[in-house]
């Protein structure tokens, strides 16, 4: 274990998006960097654990598609790095009533926009392609080729291992207790000790608040307990990845899925289904209304998904009132940097890891990211209005 405690840079949380920062700061500055976790690595408190998260080039804006191109690129060096795969693509289809609250003409106008081919479908030709399906003549989709799975566990421990690899060391089991700005640098105080460095990336997820009342700021963020349900279904091999696609239902409630993958069973949730709750006190037990629900869309349009339950996952998201990411230098700190991924962020975890390396490191960032401010006037309220139908 190093006894070091000055460091030109420090990241703080270790999740998706702080092992990406790691693993970009660890790049260009190797044993310069120190990242803390405050439980073990690959903990399941937070929001990145898993086997799979979606990843997709298919996004409601251009500043999204655009950044997703980007998360495709620093995927690809990390795998590059690390010698393994940590994406696979499958294909994704956005499918849902033509009336709907999510509009599908939004996401294929962002597209167009960003030059990213898809397909339009209707009901039939979806359930031509994936006869799983079971769907209305009002239902249509976009497919888009690139889409897939982005392996989260296993593209966390990369992060984390190439940028040891690098020189970066990482502590976990190491709870912050103040962060204060003294010298030009960053003194963190910790249960094992204080830490020192020029530069700080704050990827805290649902910690993110504690982390930011060291200066001075408080965001009106929402906690919620989410989960994942891996269903055994008989026809098991239908569901192979090269055979069916992620997929993501463009409607209030909105459900999303994938192929048999990590598991044999496939994985389906409802998108921001869950209830408020505090981080440090909550529980890991399913919520049965929220497994009703996902139930009730599988009878109804994917009944070849279901099966005998093999288990329920929980996880949290960290919400911003509007759905849209945080990723910016903290206000009078130009040295400092946050990123919170409001509950869609895994498929960016390695790009938005860089986005904060640069900020820190360079001040400034190639990625649009001016929609992503920390002082946009919606954080500055005290009771928002919430939208997390995106």
């Amino acid at each position: 274990m190093t006894t070091r405690r000055d460091f030109r840079f420090l990241v703080l949380g270790l999740g998706g998006i702080g092992s990406g920062a790691a693993y970009w700061l660890s790049r260009r500055f190797g044993a310069d960097v120190i990242g803390l976790e405050q439980f073990e690595l690959g903990h399941v408190r937070g929001e990145s654990q898993d086997h799979s998260r979606i990843i997709r080039l298919s996004y409601h804006a251009p500043v999204y598609v655009e950044l997703a191109k980007r998360a495709y690129e620093s995927w690809a060096a990390l795998e590059s790095d690390a010698g393994e795969r940590v994406v696979l693509e499958t294909g994704g289809l956005d499918l849902g009533p033509r009336v709907s609250a999510i509009s599908l003409e939004t996401y294929a106008r962002a597209m167009e926009t960003c030059d990213v081919p898809f397909e339009r479908l209707d009901a039939r030709e979806i359930m031509r392609r994936w006869p799983q399906w079971k769907l209305t003549d009002d239902i249509d989709g976009l497919f888009q080729p690139r889409s897939g799975i982005a392996m989260a566990a296993k593209a966390n421990a990369a992060h984390q291992r190439i940028a040891r690899e690098h020189g970066a060391t990482l502590r976990d089991r190491t709870a912050v207790s103040s962060i204060r700005h003294i010298g030009g640098e960053y003194e963190v105080v910790t249960d094992r000790g204080v830490f020192r460095a020029g530069g700080l990336a704050i990827a805290a997820g649902p910690w993110s608040n504690a982390a930011l009342s060291n200066f001075g700021t408080r965001l009106p963020l929402e906690v919620t307990k989410e989960q994942v349900t891996y269903f055994e279904p008989p026809a098991l091999a239908s569901f192979a990845p090269e055979r069916f696609p992620v997929w993501i239902w463009m409607d209030d409630p909105s459900f999303y899925g994938f192929p048999a993958f990590g598991e044999a069973a496939v994985k389906v949730a409802q998108d921001a289904g869950g209830k408020p709750v505090d981080p440090d006190l909550r529980d890991f037990e399913p919520d049965p209304e929220n497994l009703a629900r996902v139930r009730g869309f599988l009878e109804r349009y994917l009944p070849s998904a279901l099966g005998p339950i093999r288990y329920t996952k929980t996880c949290l998201y960290t919400l911003t009132p509007d759905r849209d990411f945080v990723i910016d230098r903290i206000p009078g700190h130009p040295m400092a940097a946050v990123a919170i991924g409001a509950g869609h962020a895994f498929k960016f975890a390695s790009v938005i890891g860089r986005v904060l390396s640069e900020l820190i490191a360079d001040g400034s960032t190639i990625s649009d990211i001016g929609a992503f401010s920390l002082t946009r006037p919606i954080l500055a309220l005290a009771d928002p209005p919430r939208t997390y139908m995106v």
